[in-house]
């Protein structure tokens, strides 16, 4: 088959880049042709590939813009989030594709393949496969996980602990137990301390569309804000 061209939408420049990395070894089979950060896709794409992290609108309001969008082919959601009721929304909200984050990078391109060429349109993994730490996303040389740093980001960005543990389908138990290993991870004692700190470490959601990120793709990279 012919080479996939990707974008890759998220609200965070470190995360879209952490993704296009785990991709890089396989430019031969799936092209980022662009970084959406906040950003409508504006370039056409065989896929858009939606990350979950730290959203700033929900799920399936992103899921249903991506796929009405023209310039894109199919949406797939990207997301740790593997509850079967939340995948099925997903699909049915318009998603060509659901794909676990747990997925190693050739499993991910391969998932990419099989949904793009109608195969199967769910990857979860299965029993026994191992969660792979992939990617990058803010926060992680301070030692914060990437739910530590997709709740911290939820914080800096105004959100309560309920609308958390919604946006997330965590328990607000869950969530506060995170709050307390990230703030521990981080020095903070309070949530006004906590937002100060993710102010100052790039937990802002970006707004900039990234065309032909990869200096291979266009003779170099071009930030394009419109």
């Amino acid at each position: 088959m012919n080479t996939l061209r990707v974008a890759l939408v998220n609200d965070y420049e470190v995360v879209a880049r952490g993704v296009m990395g785990m991709l890089r070894s396989y430019q031969n089979r799936v092209r980022v042709v662009e970084l959406d950060l906040n950003k409508q896709v504006g370039e056409s794409v065989d896929i858009a590939l939606y990350d979950t992290f730290a959203a700033t609108q929900e799920e399936r309001v992103a899921v249903r813009e991506l796929v009405v969008n023209p310039l894109v082919d199919l949406a797939v959601v990207y997301s740790w989030n593997l509850d079967q009721a939340h995948v099925d929304a997903a699909l049915a909200n318009g998603a060509g594709g659901y794909i676990s984050k747990g997925l190693s990078a050739s499993r991910l391109v391969a998932a990419l393949e099989e949904i793009y060429t109608g195969g199967e349109r769910i990857h979860l993994g299965g029993n026994g496969t191992p969660t792979v730490v992939v990617g990058d996303w803010p926060g992680r040389e301070e030692g914060l996980t990437e739910r530590e740093a997709e709740i911290l980001a939820l914080i800096t960005q105004g959100l309560s602990n309920a609308e958390i543990a919604e946006r997330t389908h965590l328990s607000i138990n869950s969530i506060k137990t995170y709050i307390r290993t990230c703030y521990r991870s981080i020095g903070a004692n309070s949530r006004t301390n906590a937002v100060l700190w993710g102010i100052e470490h790039g937990f802002r959601p970006d707004r900039v569309r990234i065309a032909h990120p990869e200096p291979s793709l266009g003779g170099g990279e071009v930030r394009a804000r419109a």
